[in-house]
């Protein structure tokens, strides 16, 4: 399986430390099994940080999910309550109960895969912290948005499954 990380350098090496925290899925290195996503967020990355967009294409065997020694938490493709719940912890930043298994900023999950939150989803996780909408209507903004997929690798156990693919 081909996963695609859109970035404004070469990346040859994964350095877990260079990774921000308070992403959707906790601090990890992202990847998507979307080329054309990777492209815009390469487009973007450059556009913020300068230099030119460049799509870095890493591989990982097919069969990654049956391997007993990774920790795994898959959403699949629709966003749901659990995973929203999930995003909303690993973004914020004063959430500390990082025992809780809808967060992972100890790093619980090897991996984590499933939608991105974009920035109208952002919007509605502020509106819900803000107590101007409730649970139910961020739940009722999330059900039909087209979302994209990404991969998360938290760990290095996670990482030394990818290899840089020969382009």
């Amino acid at each position: 399986m081909r996963l695609y990380h859109g970035s404004n350098v070469v990346i040859e090496s994964i350095n877990l430390a260079m990774c921000r925290p308070y992403k959707d899925f906790g601090k990890a290195f992202y990847l998507t099994d979307i080329e054309e996503q990777a492209k815009q967020m390469a487009k973007r990355v450059s556009r913020i940080y300068g230099g030119s967009p460049v799509v870095n294409t890493f591989e990982i065997q097919d069969d990654f999910r049956k391997m007993s020694d990774i920790k795994i938490k898959d959403f699949g493709i629709q966003t749901t309550e659990e995973w929203a719940k999930f995003v909303m912890n690993n973004r914020n930043r004063t959430f500390t109960d990082e025992t809780n298994i809808l967060c992972n900023k100890d790093n619980k999950y090897d991996i984590v895969i499933g939608p991105v939150a974009d920035d109208n989803m952002a919007l509605l996780f502020r509106q819900y912290e803000n107590e101007i909408i409730d649970f139910e209507t961020l739940l009722k903004g999330l059900i039909y948005k087209k979302t994209s997929s990404q991969y998360s690798f938290h760990t290095e156990k996670g990482i030394r499954l990818l290899r840089k693919a020969d382009d």
